[in-house]
């Protein structure tokens, strides 16, 4: 058979250059010894996740901690599945998150000289190769239509076989020269399929940078690498890619485990020196006593929209993932509370190598920390963000008033004195946790536990002897004062050498006042709450509170 002439009929030279042609258009990087090219690599679907962010993270780490390149690529070769304006959301939700590239699709970077950066703009790369490997042997016309192919995985699964394109049931891989010419002058549709070398009584080891050795069955099935419309399947297009765009090493889910016979198999027929391959582990969640993966459908945890929503503090999440992708950063962190996540010498090879559990209850103290770290301008820059885009038009119309909240958020997060508190873990809670310091959002819960008279003599006597101008300690001493007229200790150690004959104590008052300024029994401290709000409002309150 003559394959130069049966490769000109299938694809035609018009547009294609010589193989050779693209070793010189996409020369080797100049970077130093050791130094990664990674990318991300996602299909333009719309639905950007948790595993897109915690593979993204690992990617730009390696890179940027060996001097080398991080860059995106979008892998459209699935038209049906595109959604308009999904590369720009990849973009914009992975820089919120502070992870940025170097080069790639829709980035304005002077190292942007390895594109097309999407797949479907590469179509004459991939049709060149597919030229060459038919006219070596390697790869010949399919005519199979779909109802053929579907009768055959029908009889492969009846007789419990491997489903696929293989050996006996690789109908057009010995095809006779006429016959195909036959079916090609009568317009039969077409795809392109690799003439597999590989054979499933053969097994080799390969060395994963995160699992180690593993070994694996070579590839025999038949694979399609170029559809009928001409556009390259994934397995073909990204081993073109990371090739001609100089990968090194390809960060990637551990689903991509059973495609590895064919990516090495790609990279061979080709005359292509593999990336090296790290496949991360599955994350997951505890659900009740059992370890299970994230799902789409049960966890909105895995979309990324549900931190922005939540108003998680964006640094947290990246630090959290942190501890995940590599166990030995918290130890890091403990000893460089202050140091910059960057500063942490990232390894690929200390990633886990079974499922990373995911909790969110550890991510919630994470974020607490990181904004109890934050000065009130900078908490409020960040409550207001998130307000501007997800809040209520009572919680935009409270963050007009800037002074106002540094106020509050001075108290709330303890600015002035020697321990933060870390009440606020999100944004979502902590506009909500700043609610009673606004008439139109306080909404109180009048639960005390003592009697209506204990309680409105309480209210009563205090709201006649407030004053804002009083310190701690002038104020302290009128609630001490008032305890005796209702039955309490004034003083705690009095209480606790006697307790039955008081029907509480001092600090029993003080709740008592707290549920009716804020509405709840715990807050900052009060005093202060009470001097932000002002004379009119406290003793407004104190009176609404009456039983």
């Amino acid at each position: 058979m003559d394959l130069k002439k049966l490769a000109k009929a299938l694809i035609p030279d018009e547009g294609l250059l010589p193989p050779e042609k693209y070793e010189e258009i996409f020369p080797q990087r100049n970077l130093e010894k050791g130094a990664e090219v990674t990318r991300l690599a996602p299909s333009p679907t719309g639905f950007i996740h948790l595993g897109n962010l915690y593979s993204a993270l690992a990617d730009e780490r390696t890179a940027h901690t060996t001097g080398g390149v991080f860059y995106l690529r979008i892998e459209d070769t699935d038209e049906k599945r595109k959604v308009d304006g999904a590369v720009e959301s990849v973009i914009r939700s992975l820089k919120y998150f502070g992870i940025k590239f170097d080069e790639g699709a829709e980035i304005d970077s002077p190292l942007n000289n390895y594109g097309p950066y999407y797949q479907r703009r590469r179509a004459e790369i991939y049709r060149t190769f597919v030229k060459k490997l038919i006219e070596e042997g390697l790869a010949y016309p399919c005519f199979c239509s779909a109802e053929e192919l579907d009768e055959v995985r029908a009889k492969q699964t009846e007789n419990k076989e491997t489903t696929g394109y293989y050996g006996k049931y690789a109908k057009c891989r010995n095809l006779s020269e006429e016959e195909i010419y036959k079916k090609l002058k009568e317009g039969k549709p077409f795809v392109i399929r690799l003439k597999s070398q590989g054979s499933i009584e053969n097994k080799f080891t390969f060395r994963d940078a995160i699992k180690g050795d593993i070994t694996v069955t070579e590839n025999d099935q038949d694979v399609v690498i170029l559809k009928s419309d001409g556009i390259p399947t994934y397995h073909f297009a990204h081993a073109i890619d990371d090739h001609f765009m100089r990968t090194t090493l390809v960060i990637r889910g551990e689903e991509w485990l059973s495609s590895l016979p064919v990516h090495i198999e790609l990279h061979k027929v080709l005359g292509f020196k593999p990336p090296r391959y790290a496949h991360t582990c599955s994350l997951m969640k505890m659900d009740g006593d059992t370890k299970r993966k994230l799902s789409k459908r049960k966890d909105p945890e895995l979309s990324l929209d549900y931190y922005r929503k939540a108003g998680y503090f964006p640094l947290a999440v990246v630090k959290y993932l942190m501890t995940v992708l590599n166990s030995n950063f918290e130890e890091w962190l403990l000893k460089n509370p202050d140091g910059d996540y960057r500063e942490f010498k990232f390894k690929i090879d200390k990633m886990g190598k079974s499922g990373a559990l995911f909790d969110l209850d550890k991510l919630n103290d994470v974020s607490k920390t990181e904004i109890s770290r934050l000065s009130a301008e900078e908490c409020y820059d960040f409550l207001k963000e998130w307000v501007d885009e997800f809040g209520t038009d009572k919680d935009k119309l409270h963050f007009k008033d800037k002074e106002y909240l540094l106020k509050v958020l001075n108290l709330v997060m303890g600015t002035g004195g020697k321990k933060r508190r870390k009440d606020i873990e999100r944004a979502e809670q902590g506009v909500r946790l700043l609610d009673y310091f606004f008439d139109d959002t306080f909404n109180p819960d009048y639960t005390y536990r003592f009697d209506k008279d204990t309680v409105n003599v309480v209210l009563n006597s205090f709201a006649n002897v407030y004053d804002p101008a009083d310190d701690n300690s002038a104020w302290f001493a009128k609630v001490k004062a008032i305890a005796p007229t209702v039955g309490f200790a004034s003083e705690m150690s009095e209480y606790k050498q006697n307790p039955e004959n008081f029907k509480g104590n001092v600090s029993d008052v003080a709740e008592i006042l707290r549920i009716a300024v804020t509405g709840s029994p715990n807050s900052p401290d009060l005093c202060t709450i009470m001097g932000i709000l002002g004379k009119e409002r406290s003793t407004d309150r104190l009176k609404k509170a009456l039983m």
